[in-house]
């Protein structure tokens, strides 16, 4: 007997990730089956796909696109659903397997926590879940039987390193970076560059807000605490090292001196068709790695006083808590902040800065203390961006 399709569904799936999902989807052939997704405004989108793979469900989250979504497939089966509460249905419906989480920001953390609880297979490419409420998730994936496979270049990496030892043996993971837009950038010049210069990635494709994280290394200072969670590490078992080439994704030392890193070039497609077909590994359409055409790779350590996010990153893993959240949701805030052209980019990570150090974190929190920081963070930043001298906004 052949084995069982595997049932996905994707949050997300009009993103740059959920579209990467879709095309491995695609290659893996008939053993993997797209059964529903959801999406927040490119409804047009969201029901060429529900045409093309035949949705049972899709769920559109601002719910003013709702009517625009059902006459689109008014001829269809699909089921339409507006609001992004209807992501937790995708999550934990019974005909879904793996869950990919493709949502941008704090709204996936409910749908994610539901693919817990119903002990799914959760591909995550959502730091910002782990990041809030790793203390939540983590242990609810255990209690549940649930996966929890990072779906980003670096968490991937770092997950497949660590299957040559065992837990015990590990010393220290190093994330890499390829250092962004402003890598040789000096402070005054990341005060005074634009959008479209914090936009200008030099080797990854993505979203705004996450191009615009990588522009701050704020992406690793996420990174530095999901990995935390993820791979139940201690904070100074984490490094960040700064490889432009973007061929290394991470490297795993282990206590015997051995490191063991993994090399392809930078396609989504690959970490994405890993955690769907985990572990086990299949052919796929990411483009494949040539050694002979790479001359060099260079590294070099992160300048913590033009990065400083990093150095928020480290003492959010430490301090646990509430902080996860409030670093995440004062960074959002900030960055939409840069994103209107109310502060540089310089300032995202002193607001998110200032945000912590108002903070009053709460060490075991349940979803709702979260979600209050959460909105805590983001009011901070508001109030904070009124009292800014006028000089100091652009």
């Amino acid at each position: 007997m052949s084995p069982p399709k595997k049932r996905i569904t994707i949050l997300g799936s009009t993103g740059s990730i959920g579209q990467s999902s879709l095309s491995v989807i695609e290659s893996l052939g008939e053993d993997y089956q797209l059964v529903s997704a959801g999406a927040h405004r490119q409804w047009r989108l969201l029901a060429d796909q529900a045409r093309r793979y035949h949705l049972q469900k899709v769920v559109i989250t601002d719910p003013k696109y709702e009517k625009k979504l059902k006459n689109a497939l008014v001829d269809t089966d699909t089921e339409v659903l507006a609001g992004s509460d209807h992501l937790v249905d995708l999550a934990r419906d019974e005909l879904v397997d793996i869950v990919v989480v493709a949502v941008v920001g704090a709204a996936a953390l409910p749908a994610v926590l539901a693919a817990a609880q119903a002990g799914k297979t959760l591909a995550i490419a959502n730091k910002e879940s782990l990041v809030m409420a790793g203390c939540l998730v983590m242990p609810l994936a255990r209690q549940n039987d649930a996966t929890v496979l990072p779906i980003d270049s670096e968490h991937s990496a770092i997950l497949q390193a660590l299957r040559a030892g065992r837990r015990h043996e590990v010393k220290k993971v190093i994330i890499t970076c390829s250092g962004g837009p402003f890598l040789e950038a000096s402070s005054d010049q990341i005060a005074r560059a634009n959008l479209a210069d914090a936009l200008n990635h030099p080797t990854w494709n993505m979203g705004p807000k996450i191009t615009i994280d990588s522009a701050t290394l704020m992406n690793k200072a996420l990174e530095i605490v999901e990995a935390r969670w993820l791979f139940d590490l201690d904070p100074d078992q984490i490094e960040v090292l700064i490889h432009p080439e973007s061929i290394i994704h991470s490297l795993v030392e282990f206590c015997d001196g051995s490191v063991l890193a993994q090399l392809s070039p930078p396609d989504m497609r690959l970490p994405i068709q890993f955690a769907l077909t985990y572990p086990d590994r299949r052919e796929g359409p990411a483009p494949l790695l040539d050694l002979h055409q790479i001359r060099q790779l260079n590294f070099q350590p992160p300048d913590p006083e033009r990065f400083p996010a990093l150095r928020l990153g480290f003492e959010v893993a430490r301090r646990g808590g509430t902080a996860g959240a409030v670093l995440n949701a004062a960074n959002e805030a900030a960055v939409g902040a840069f994103q209107e052209g109310k502060i540089s980019c310089n300032q995202i990570a002193e607001l998110t800065e200032l945000s912590l150090r108002k903070h009053n974190s709460i060490e075991n929190p349940d979803l709702p203390q979260i979600m209050e920081a959460d909105r805590w963070a983001r009011r901070e930043v508001i109030d904070s961006l009124k009292s800014l001298p006028h000089s100091a906004k652009l």
